[in-house]
């Protein structure tokens, strides 16, 4: 079987001897490229190595012009047990910790500032670090078998930069159980909060995750860049401000090639041609 791997046609399996198997892998399929977590035996933990390969996908194929949006996926029952706690031992020192935890920044900026959206597709546990990831997600779609958490304390290390993501997620008080108890919660009670964005039954969530790439992928490219970047930048703002400056973005979008298409197209009762052009 032969695979798109960014703009390079791979075969799908290599012998191991030749090839290190990868902590993650990235493939492309009609728009849509999907970010697979490989490693069920750290339980996906984010290693230095798998967010570099994480962060390394994100950022070698978000400018490619065919690409609509980014699903990121775990093999196994779990989606990421967080960072993985040998890296973060005496022995290894600040320096090194440090390290840890500038490269997981430097991993959700790179979620946030990418010009197409990035979905985390959960089923199954999501913790410490990796429910930060899922709460940096620009949506978040899980099985409804799925558990987030972020038990660090338990551990002797409060999640303090999870909880970062999660509190700009969902309400405080929902936020602070998660983080001074370590305990989970369930699907429903993330969908509750707000930390995902749909719960749908185990055996739906790949059809239900391929419908919303579908819709995604039916916009402007352009439009879709446009609108997230200001999205993210007007949440920061007091609400006149972000009123002010959203006029001058709807000015803007207007003004671009698929802003005109779009009005173009409504008018005259026809689905749009996109350029997907800045």
């Amino acid at each position: 079987m032969i695979t798109k791997i960014g703009s390079v046609l791979l075969t799908k399996f290599h012998p191991i001897s030749v090839l290190q198997r990868p902590l993650s892998t990235y493939t492309f399929k009609d728009g849509i490229g999907t970010i697979l977590l490989d490693n069920e035996k750290t339980r996906n933990s984010l290693s230095l190595d798998m967010m570099n390969s994480i962060h390394r996908h994100i950022v070698s194929n978000q400018n490619d012009v065919e690409l609509r949006c980014i699903v990121l996926a775990a093999q196994g029952r779990v989606f990421s047990a967080g960072h993985n706690l040998k890296e973060l031992t005496a022995e290894h020192g600040a320096d090194r910790h440090k390290q840890v935890f500038h490269k997981c920044s430097e991993l959700i900026d790179a979620i946030r500032l990418a010009p197409v959206p990035i979905i985390a597709k959960v089923d199954g546990l999501a913790a410490a670090a990796g429910c930060q990831l899922v709460a940096s997600c620009d949506m978040a779609v899980c099985s409804d078998i799925s558990t987030f958490s972020t038990p660090g304390a338990s551990f002797g290390i409060f999640c303090s930069t999870p909880g970062v993501a999660v509190v700009r997620a969902i309400p405080r008080m929902r936020a602070a159980y998660m983080l001074f108890t370590g305990l989970p919660i369930t699907a429903n009670e993330a969908l509750e909060a707000g930390l995902v964005s749909k719960v749908v039954p185990k055996n739906q969530l790949n059809e239900e995750v391929d419908n919303i790439c579908k819709a995604i992928s039916s916009k402007s490219r352009a439009v879709i860049a446009l609108g997230k970047t200001f999205f993210y930048k007007q949440i920061a703002m007091d609400v006149s401000t972000a009123y002010e400056h959203g006029e001058q973005i709807m000015v803007d979008n207007l003004a671009t090639v698929d802003g005109r298409e779009g009005i173009k197209s409504f008018v005259e009762k026809r689905p749009p041609q996109w350029s997907h052009k800045e």
